[in-house]
């Protein structure tokens, strides 16, 4: 009896010992769903409330802008002058600028020739947050490490 009870000790300790060594990473195998974004940005069209770009706020640059982002994936950013380009959001599968989330805001700007304006815009954006009318990016370069920040706000 005292065998078992030994055995029975024994084995309750190494099943503790095995669970307390799993990992509780319930998003290491997750895929975040990019379909909600998506839906939510081709509602509507949007502005520019911040564009800070490495601690410089730039957003005086773009806010009189109004950005269409279309079901086809084209994006226009129209004022006096229009800009055309291409827009998707993806999943990242990559642990570059926010490894608590893996979608990317992809923006790339093709018309007319780059300037200042599609280049600062032209990147793959990650999401920090969104909501029905808001939706917040972030960027750290990856080759002076500065940090840049986009928020668009539905009109």
């Amino acid at each position: 009896m005292k065998k078992f009870k030994l055995f029975s000790i024994l084995s309750l300790l190494f099943v503790l010992n095995v669970a307390s060594m799993c990992s509780n990473d319930d998003n290491s195998n997750a895929t975040a769903d990019p379909t909600p974004v998506v839906n939510t940005v081709t509602s509507g069209t949007w502005r520019i409330t911040l564009y800070d770009d490495n601690g410089v706020n730039e957003t005086n640059n773009y806010s009189n802008y109004i950005f269409t982002f279309n079901s086809n994936g084209v994006l226009t950013a129209s004022n006096s002058t229009s800009y055309n380009g291409t827009w998707s959001v993806t999943t990242s599968t990559s642990n570059d600028d926010n490894p608590d989330n893996d979608l990317d805001f992809n923006i790339a700007f093709v018309a007319p020739a780059p300037n200042s304006f599609t280049d600062d815009l032209t990147d793959d954006w990650e999401i920090v947050s969104y909501t029905a009318t808001k939706i917040e990016l972030i960027d750290v370069s990856g080759g002076n490490g500065g940090t840049d920040y986009l928020t668009f706000e539905k009109n």
